[in-house]
């Protein structure tokens, strides 16, 4: 069994790291138009912190230390594209953005290693780190949720990225059996609810990817998706 978990674990390493480098065509797109258009930040902020509490539930747990390499790379990966989105997003979404990620990044992630270091110890320790890790995790998978609505309100799947939604969706089916052979609930839970999300995202593609985008001025007032974090979409 052991043998077996280390073996999920790896290929669970992997498919994270295609899933973190999955919005590389979208950020190239950025890149090439100079502009962010209706592309969301939102699950890029989230990502980071959840692998920054998963590197260190990775590092003060033994035998934890696959968690902990794949999310380190992760924070690399997520830091440069926020980096991208500061560079090319409008001014107003640029600040939004930047408070953001402070809050997020910084703040919480502060607040919740100083608050386990200095209040919690041992397993103690790593279970809170790991049940915050996990409703991250729930974030991370459910951030897209909101541009599903568009998808569907334009009949169109343009800024919802196919390969980070089918990555999600891999990424949380092969993390799930892992926590099945481990036996460890708190990376379950998250993973079988990314597993779930992403099956629904990539349903939305089957019905969606040939539909052409209605215009913004055909959505009805108060419904149209606005750039990045006021309402988010991907």
């Amino acid at each position: 069994m052991a043998e077996a978990s280390f073996f999920v674990g790896v290929i669970g390493n992997i498919v994270s790291i295609l899933m973190f480098l999955s919005p590389v065509p979208t950020f190239w797109t950025i890149i090439k138009h100079r502009s962010t258009e209706d592309f969301s930040s939102l699950p890029y902020i989230c990502t980071l912190l959840n692998c920054s509490l998963w590197t260190y539930y990775g590092v003060i747990k033994p035998g934890e230390y696959l968690v902990a390499t794949v999310n380190g790379f992760g924070i690399v990966v997520e830091t440069i594209y926020i980096i991208l989105f500061l560079i090319y997003a409008p001014k107003g979404v640029k600040a939004k953005t930047c408070i953001l990620a402070l809050i997020l990044d910084v703040g919480i992630l502060a607040a919740a290693v100083a608050t386990a270091e200095l209040a919690l110890q041992g397993e103690a320790r790593s279970g809170a780190v790991g049940m915050m890790g996990a409703g991250l995790n729930i974030v991370m998978y459910s951030s897209p949720l909101s541009v599903m609505k568009t998808v569907v309100m334009t009949k169109s799947v343009k800024y919802m990225p196919f390969f980070l939604s089918f990555f999600f969706f891999l990424n949380g089916g092969v993390w799930l059996l892992y926590a099945v052979l481990v036996r460890d609930v708190i990376l379950g839970v998250p993973n079988g609810t990314g597993f779930l999300l992403g099956a629904m995202q990539l349903g939305l593609y089957a019905i969606y990817r040939d539909g052409k985008r209605v215009p913004n001025d055909k959505l009805e007032e108060g419904l149209q998706h606005d750039p990045l974090i006021s309402q988010p979409n991907n």
